[in-house]
């Protein structure tokens, strides 16, 4: 009998060990029929009671298995089931709902700043409660003679919605939903009483009372609501907190007296989840946290993969400057060979976390902790994964552990907890003698620092870690930069141990990133398949007047560099795509950019050559080194002089060239006539193309909802 009991008791562990090993992270964004995230939506796994909400961007992640339904709700919309099947990332549009309020579920949300995220106040009462609670001046604040005219006044728009009450102003559907989350105080949800005084004969579908913070809409006619609720005020931006280093935008240079513009790529895209986050809680953008190069580089492009042996294809465009007429931009895009998971080699990672005090904060160690658990699930049997913690000190947490072993890796994970000081320099030399002692040939070695870049304790400077990082870097191992959090974010340290140790840095704002960077986008994010890619080119005098390349500004290099192969460059991952945007004035047009050249120069006279290329625009050269060589490989193409019109460009140029436009816009430059939004988003609409995960639609909206104060 105790044998059975035994059996029994196994069957049962192996079957819950088993329901573990399927689920995985499903994340997502739910937003309205106009792609307005909705925060504080449901997500409920039919049948249980596991659920999880959305956060204020409209973002969820919850564990499920293949099979399970996903239900999703909100106030005043359509439930909606989406089964989990191989995808992890479901987005989700809400629709307009027809059922009655006693049927949904409903929670509001403030965000507190700097702090934890927490849920506003919601009361659900039934109508006759309400009535009886106010004559005992209970719940005053909830009804008062205000909010009872409305009720009593309102003209029902439609009997199957909700009545929705802000401030004692009766709105719309469609403004409920475009109400910051940041703004609310308190929500509360009455159930109709069919006998109830204030609602017979209106509305059986219930009331939506939301109070936010300071009476922002009260008093407001419908007009001035509805002019208000499409206006978002900036709040302004802490730069004594967070830390950018400043730079100045390229200026217009002369082929003549600047025959070479070289420059190293740039996979990064942490400015863009900066400034979206930013953006996203109704913030200033910092001028110098504006990064257009990386802006343009978040988004996927439809360039061809390489057909020779090297390791990407080389792509030009040119076409007219959307924001200075007379002008053009050459578009030069890099696309990665797409090497097949099988193919990889074998991966030695160190996990170095970043757990000291300033890491408790909800969007910095339990969002980091939730991020690696999706890297984790990427890993094949023949990877491995070390964990090294710091804060005061630094200690080995995990030692070199089988990528099979997932479970043991996320039990570590799932041990770590933020306390104490920040040694970020001990930590990042045990990480690397960690990766070094367990370095695999011909393998990635990797080091993935996962922090919000507060390090105050041992080498601090930002010139101590440049030197610290450039030593480790001769090892070999590569390095992945993760950004937490805000407030205290210091992203001029994690750009300078991205640069110059030869590895690539991205934000990770919530969960839906940290699934595309770690998880969707896990080849090119973390197998280098080139590295030290330098681009040089010389431009025609004969055709162009005058050029600037757009960003790059921390990444240009000097023309001898070039074929330097001593000086470090950045790194191409599998399936990459790297786009860089050059503006030209052409020759013969007349600029108030540009200062023409005095012609009575007597020892910098450059000569005129006599041979005829009237058909080049430039030539353009790249250099770059196999992931474990020494010496560099060279390309040479030339780019013909032969623009089209901007109209008839193709969707990838219009699309990075408006998001090259709104970035030139944050910074505030001073070599772009039109600084029109509308205009911005027109261009973005039309090159909006091969759009699966909604990355550029969600581009739109912010340039959208900013474009009041930008």
């Amino acid at each position: 009998m105790k044998s059975l009991k035994l059996i029994s008791l196994a069957i049962t562990m192996l079957i819950c060990f088993v329901t573990m090993a399927q689920e995985r992270t499903i994340t997502g964004i739910v937003t309205d029929q106009s792609n307005i995230p909705l925060p504080g939506a449901y997500v409920v796994i039919k049948g249980t009671k596991k659920n999880t909400q959305t956060d204020s961007n409209g973002n969820y992640s919850i564990q499920a298995k293949k099979g399970d339904a996903l239900v999703f709700s909100f106030i005043g919309m359509k439930s909606q089931t989406k089964v989990v099947g191989d995808k992890t990332i479901i987005n989700v549009k809400l629709e307009e709902e027809s059922q009655s309020l006693e049927e949904v579920v409903v929670t509001g949300y403030a965000v507190k700043r700097k702090k934890h995220q927490t849920a506003a106040s919601v009361q659900i009462v039934q109508g006759t409660e309400v009535r009886a609670k106010t004559s005992k001046k209970q719940v005053q604040p909830v009804i008062n003679a205000s909010v009872t005219t409305v009720l009593e006044s309102s003209s029902i728009s439609s009997k199957n919605e909700p009545v929705y009450i802000v401030d004692g102003v009766r709105i719309k559907a469609d403004q409920m939903a475009k109400i910051n989350p940041n703004d609310i105080k308190d929500v509360h949800i009455l159930k109709n009483d069919p006998n109830s005084s204030i609602h017979s004969g209106t509305n059986n579908n219930g009331t939506v009372i939301i109070t936010t913070k300071n009476d922002l809409y009260k008093n407001l006619s419908e007009k001035e609501l509805d002019k208000k609720l499409n206006t978002i005020t900036p709040i302004p931006a802490e730069p004594s907190q967070e830390d950018y280093d400043t730079f100045v935008e390229n200026a217009f240079e002369s082929p003549k007296t600047a025959p070479l513009s070289t420059f190293s790529i740039d996979v990064d895209n942490a400015s863009y989840t900066n400034i979206r986050r930013f953006l996203n809680n109704g913030q200033e953008v910092p001028k110098d946290a504006v990064r257009v190069e990386e802006m343009v580089n978040f988004f996927k492009y439809n360039y061809p993969q390489p057909k020779d042996q090297d390791p990407f294809s080389i792509n030009t465009e040119l076409s007219d400057s959307p924001w200075n007429s007379k002008n053009k931009i050459l578009k030069i895009g890099l696309q990665g060979k797409n090497i097949p998971t099988d193919d990889l080699p074998a991966s030695n990672l160190v996990f170095l976390i970043d757990v000291s005090g300033s890491m408790s904060d909800i969007n910095k160690l339990p969002l980091l902790k939730q991020s690696m658990k999706i890297l984790v699930n990427e890993l094949r049997p023949k990877d491995k994964v070390a964990i090294v913690v710091y804060a005061g000190a630094a200690g080995l947490v995990l030692p070199p552990t089988a990528g099979d072993e997932k479970k043991t890796i996320i039990d570590a994970l799932d041990q770590l907890n933020a306390g104490g000081s920040t040694a970020g320099g001990a930590g990042i030399n045990l990480a690397y003698k960690i990766a070094s002692e367990n370095f695999i040939k011909k393998g990635n070695n990797r080091v993935i620092l996962a922090t919000d870049g507060d390090f105050n304790v041992g080498d601090s400077s930002n010139t101590d870690m440049e030197k610290l990082i450039e030593e480790k870097r001769k090892t070999g191992v590569f390095l992945t930069c993760l950004g937490y959090g805000m407030g205290n974010y210091k992203d001029s340290k994690m750009e300078i141990l991205t640069d110059k140790g030869n590895g690539n840095y991205a934000y990770i704002d919530n969960i839906q990133e940290a699934n595309r960077f770690l998880g969707k986008e896990f080849k090119g994010s973390m197998f280098a398949i080139a590295k030290d890619v330098k681009i040089q080119i010389e431009f025609n005098p004969k055709q162009v007047q005058s050029y600037r390349l757009i960003g790059y500004e921390n990444r240009k290099l000097r023309p001898e560099d070039f074929k330097n192969d001593a000086i470090d460059a950045g790194e191409l991952g599998s399936n990459h795509i790297v786009t860089a945007l050059y503006e030209i004035i052409p020759a013969g047009v007349s600029s108030t950019y540009v200062t023409s050249l005095p012609d009575d120069l007597k020892y910098t006279k450059v000569q005129e050559t006599t041979t005829n290329f009237n058909n080049e625009l430039a030539t353009i050269k790249f250099r770059y080194k196999k992931p474990d060589g020494d010496k560099s490989i060279e390309m040479v193409q030339v780019i013909e002089n032969k623009a089209i019109v901007l109209e008839k460009a193709s969707d990838d140029f219009k699309f990075s060239s408006a998001v090259a436009w709104f970035g030139l816009k944050l910074r505030d430059s001073k070599l772009i006539s039109n600084k029109s939004s509308e205009e911005i988003v027109k261009l973005a609409k039309q090159g909006n193309s091969n759009d699966g995960e909604g990355y550029k639609a969600e581009f739109i909206r912010l340039v959208e909802t900013s474009k009041e104060y930008n």
